[in-house]
């Protein structure tokens, strides 16, 4: 049962002293503001309305997270839907994105140094974002709509932005060869890792780098003892990438990258979040994802001029061989008749999203009078493709898009107005009795963002946001079921406002603190991703997402640091009758608190405590209160032969508690206690 929103975000507004010691430019493209430098684990960003969480390079490795999704559950308002497995990994922002029945609703979007990656509405499987951890740098999650519009259409929930790792990264920019070596143990599974880095720069201004990562894990273990089934996995991943810089002082550059994450399953079962026992049988099944990437830079000394090229080509196959007999739905068929029927055609299908994407934008800094400006402008061409299949709809989607993103300084005034038109065309792959083969639609989406700083270290901000989902290619179809949802647009509006502070000598000598707050508030209509409950062809009216975010961090001279991230809220879906019940996908309110004590740069030692309340199965059922704790520690000598070392220890779930995770389904557990250790050496 839901809290009282405001008893909840009170409750965290009175946890939440902490902030940053040095700022230094950085941020998302049209909205500058501040990248603050924390005396904690994690930067927080200063004077922009962006509800915005960046997770580095260090944290990365510190976490020692399996999955991707399993490093940026502790952003606020982010909910994992079976994030155990990279092929079942599923994000949900703010009670948009994954849920236990497909793996995205297209409301958040997920771009890999660019590229567009992730599924449609695949039924059962995750496979938003099957990657390798060990392949970035950086994780950056933007939350909410108001920061979408330099990246697509129809997002509610946010944008999470993943960024790959650079040779300069291991040369620090300079001519020779350079790279690092880490491996990974955790006891929970048996689960390794082994990731290498070879860098080499064999002349300024060319830089070149390999990474393999090989990751394995056995099913893992509950803290009741019971095996958490379909959690075991073996994933080799690889990146190649190179940078030329050219041209007068260095102002042009060409950038090419490929990364690929592979999976071959054997006799697994086909629903990847288990929330149907083994009704839809079991199958062998191979994953693999890959993402191609060209980026053309010319940033000559002109402030009229940041002129960038992204050229991006992901693709993701999974291919299924059922194994007959396995599912109760077969009966006395034959496989060649079960995997025909429109029913159960699904479990036999292979998918395949193939995407393309060119996005050339510029950015200008320029003053007209008192107005100083930060203009990001760009346009996109993107074509999708989807294999047909039964069951699941095959064709072509094609889309051109314009966006213009302002921040305009005017004193201690910031606004930053939005905007973004996108032409989607859908062409099935095959003739469609009775309707037309092909649809077209647009939309115009935009927004306004508002910051005010009073030069104390404190800020006010707000910002509304209007955007549409344009149909997609899963809604082909001959049923007036499917004319009605791809003759439409989803619809949604968000609003929010928020508070940021940010000090030094607050406390006491040479300490820092900044802490963030914003509220938001976000209303979905013409709804044709979710239907009402019990019925397939029902769809909602419109859903409404409420919740309260905070971010902060506190850090002392001495080393020692206190962060703090959580996030109270509620949602509730409506149907056509007026009747309304608790929003099925919204996350738990959960606060996390880390306690940590640096000793210079060579050890950090910490303590990391998770509560979640409002918590809730598959099915909607309660599952009560919860309450983790995780312990980490870093050792990284500065000295000797042993410079360059880095060994990491973690306890996860330290008091083996044993618990369903939110949104999970009601049999599957989530891990009990997991040691973790990584050596890590960099040359």
């Amino acid at each position: 049962m839901h809290r009282p929103l405001m008893r909840g975000s009170a409750a965290l507004a009175c946890l939440s002293l902490a902030a940053p010691a040095a700022a230094q430019d950085q941020g998302t493209p049209g909205y500058l503001g501040t990248l603050i430098l924390t005396g904690g684990k994690r930067d927080l960003s200063y004077g922009t309305a962006l509800s915005r969480t960046v997770v580095g390079e260090e944290e990365i490795q510190d976490r020692q997270a399996s999955t991707v999704a399993q490093l940026i559950d502790s952003v606020p308002g982010v909910t994992l839907v079976n994030g155990t497995t990279p092929q079942g990994s599923g994000i949900n922002i703010r009670g948009f994105g994954a849920n236990t029945t497909f793996g995205s609703d297209q409301k958040i979007a997920v771009q890999i140094d660019g590229a567009s990656v992730g599924s449609e509405e695949l039924y059962r499987i995750g496979t938003q974002l099957f990657t390798d951890p060990l392949l970035y740098k950086q994780v950056e999650v933007l939350r909410g709509t108001i920061g979408s519009f330099a990246y697509g259409s129809g997002i509610v929930g946010g944008v999470v932005k993943l960024q790959t790792k650079d040779a300069s990264d291991f040369t620090g920019g300079e001519v020779g060869f350079g790279g690092s070596q880490t491996l990974e143990y955790s006891s929970n599974g048996d689960g390794w890792a082994t990731s290498t880095n070879l860098a080499w720069m064999p002349a300024e201004g060319a830089e070149f780098l390999l990474n393999y990562t090989l990751r394995d894990q056995g099913n893992l273990t509950a803290g009741d003892g019971t095996t958490i089934g379909n959690s075991s996995f073996r994933t080799p991943s690889w990146l190649a990438k190179g940078k030329f810089t050219f041209g007068e002082d260095g102002a042009q550059s060409l950038t090419l990258s490929y990364s690929e994450t592979v999976a071959d399953d054997k006799d697994v079962p086909y629903d990847q979040f288990e929330t149907t026992a083994n009704n839809f049988g079991r199958v062998d099944r191979r994953t693999d994802t890959s993402q191609a990437v060209v980026e053309y830079r010319y940033d000559p000394a002109s402030d009229l001029i940041d002129l960038r090229a992204n050229l991006s080509y992901a693709d993701q196959m999974i291919d299924v061989d059922y194994i007959d007999g396995s599912s109760p739905f077969q009966g006395g068929q034959s496989v060649a008749d079960f995997c025909a029927s429109p029913f159960t055609g699904v479990i036999c299908a292979d998918n395949r999203y193939q995407t393309t994407k060119l996005t050339v934008s510029n950015r200008a800094l320029f003053t007209t009078g008192a107005v100083a400006h930060d203009m990001l402008a760009g346009a996109e061409v993107i074509r999708k493709e989807r294999l047909d299949a039964a069951s699941s709809p095959g064709g072509e989607d094609r889309r051109f898009a314009l966006f213009v993103v302002d921040e305009m300084s005017i004193g201690q005034f910031t606004l930053t107005p939005a905007l973004r038109y996108e032409h989607s065309r859908i062409e099935s792959a095959v003739p469609l009795a009775g309707v037309p083969d092909d649809y077209d639609k647009d939309a115009l989406m935009g927004g306004l963002a508002v910051a005010y700083e009073f030069g104390n270290g404190l800020s006010v901000f707000g910002s509304a946001a209007y955007t549409e989902g344009l149909p997609i290619i899963d809604d082909l179809g001959t049923s007036a079921t499917a004319q009605r949802r791809i003759g439409m647009t989803e619809k949604s509006q968000t609003l929010e406002i928020g508070a940021e502070y940010t000090g030094l000598d607050v406390v006491a000598a040479g300490d820092s603190l900044t802490v963030r707050g914003n509220f938001y508030q976000t209303k979905l209509w013409d709804i044709t991703s979710y239907t009402v409950s019990g019925s397939t062809t029902t769809d909602l009216d419109h859903v409404k997402s409420e919740g309260f975010e905070l971010e902060a961090s506190y850090g002392m001279q001495n080393g020692v640091y206190v962060d703090l991230a959580g996030h109270v809220g509620n949602g509730r879906e409506y149907n056509p009758d007026g009747t309304s019940s608790a929003w099925r996908i919204s996350p738990a309110d959960r606060v996390q608190l880390t306690l940590g004590k640096r000793w210079d740069d060579d050890l950090d030692l910490s303590w990391e405590i998770v509560h979640a309340v409002d918590r809730r199965d598959a099915l909607g059922a309660d599952l009560g209160d919860v309450t983790r704790h995780n312990l980490r520690a870093t050792w990284q000598p500065d000295q000797g032969w042993l410079k360059g070392t880095a060994v990491r220890f973690g306890v996860e779930n330290l008091a083996d508690k044993s618990y369903v995770g939110h949104l999970s389904s009601p049999t599957r557990q989530a891990p009990g206690r997991t040691f973790k250790l990584s050596v890590s050496r960099t040359f």
